[in-house]
């Protein structure tokens, strides 16, 4: 990755060290290396608030090239970190969110004379949530695979399916189109495989996870997503496999049927198509979180259809998120959500509904916000597509 995005990106980290009086701070987790050194290694970036940044990797061990240095241990960083000549951290900030537990406390014993403070993870998540230009074209490109992967979804369809023989080809699809197969996502409890497709009542069924939408799964030790369901008419099924193409993640859901289903399927559709429409007509930079959600629930309400949206036993209390080098990022469309849209935020709206008895229904984009409103990244027909 070139060298002038990346000191780009470092230095917005730096603008938010320096209003924590944090003058050095050391990276070591996977999706925040990718952020500041452009790929993933075992070991150090070490970041000074007023110096070049240095990385010290253990593995791979050819990496070459200017600042960057071999290493064993994180005992070593003191002394490497004075033989180049720069200044001892006093105050020194570690990924607190996320370093395991022993990690954290072997890396903080290495700087006894400095004060360690967590607040990493939530200062680079913070400074991520806004991208560079080189970020945005980047989910261009995972955008327009991610589309033309989902053209190709009735083309796979065999009548007798099952959601887990269905998903599978559909996972092909990605992969063909150059999808990684790894959906990083922040947090302990969340994980995820390519994503999700869920047919019928098993959309309803609630999940551990953070997901609009949960799924049995096929075992306990995986419980979200396909359950093994028969694809069968009357009965709707939804795609919702996140299209990671380089690193950045786009978010896509599109809503398939088995020949004709119920009235009310499409009308709740529709409803979600104008909550959508409603969304993406006000969201502009200076608009907030909580503001586009209340502007979707007032939607919802009025249409008699709230005890369908964002899930039915067990109900998603958000209808948009950040994305990223992570599919969770900020910032989040959910209540009680100040924050406020900036040109550069990156996110996927996705109201959805589930119908019992039909399955599930509604939409997902990835947005851009853009100087004046915003922009959606994922073309791709949005009705109900029937097979």
């Amino acid at each position: 990755m070139l060298q002038p995005e990346l000191k780009q990106r470092r230095d917005k980290i730096r603008v938010l060290m320096a209003q924590q009086s944090v003058d050095a701070a050391i990276i070591s987790c996977n999706t925040n290396l990718i952020y500041t050194f452009g790929r993933v290694v075992s070991g150090y970036l070490y970041l000074p608030l007023h110096d070049v940044a240095h990385v010290f990797v253990k593995r791979p061990n050819d990496l070459e090239g200017e600042h960057i240095h071999s290493i064993r241990k994180p005992e070593q960083l003191p002394e490497l970190i004075k033989e180049l000549g720069l200044p001892m951290p006093t105050r020194l900030m570690l990924e607190g969110d996320e370093l395991p537990f022993n990690e954290y406390n072997r890396l903080a014993a290495c700087f006894p004379d400095a004060d360690v403070v967590p607040c990493g993870t939530s200062l680079i998540r913070q400074a991520r949530s806004v991208k560079t230009e080189v970020e945005i074209s980047m989910f261009r490109r995972s955008a327009a695979a991610h589309s033309e992967a989902y053209s190709e979804i009735p083309s796979v369809y065999r009548p007798r399916m099952t959601d887990r023989q269905l998903s599978i080809e559909v996972e092909r699809l990605m992969r063909l189109q150059g999808c990684l197969g790894i959906f990083r996502v922040f947090g302990r409890s969340m994980e995820i495989f390519m994503g999700s497709l869920l047919a019928g009542d098993n959309a309803a069924v609630p999940s551990p996870y953070d997901f609009a939408l949960g799924g049995e799964g096929l075992d306990p030790s995986l419980p979200g997503g396909a359950n093994g369901t028969l694809l069968q008419a009357g009965q709707s099924f939804m795609v919702d496999m996140g299209g990671n193409f380089c690193g950045y993640m786009c978010d896509m859901s599109r809503v398939y049927s088995v020949g004709r289903l119920p009235q009310q399927a499409y009308d709740a559709h529709r409803i979600c198509l104008d909550v959508q429409e409603a969304v993406a007509t006000v969201a502009r930079p200076g608009v907030s979180c909580e503001d586009l959600y209340n502007q979707a629930i007032s939607i919802v309400q009025k249409a008699n259809m709230a005890d369908y949206f964002m899930g039915v036993k067990q109900k998603a209390k958000f209808i948009g998120h950040g994305i990223g080098l992570e599919i969770n990022e900020s910032p989040v469309i959910a209540p009680r959500i100040r924050q406020e849209l900036e040109p550069g935020m990156v996110f996927a709206l996705e109201p959805k509904m589930v119908l019992p008895n039909v399955g599930p229904v509604g939409i997902e984009n990835s947005w851009v916000v853009t100087q004046d409103g915003v922009e959606k990244l994922t073309q791709c027909p949005e009705e109900i597509v029937e097979l």
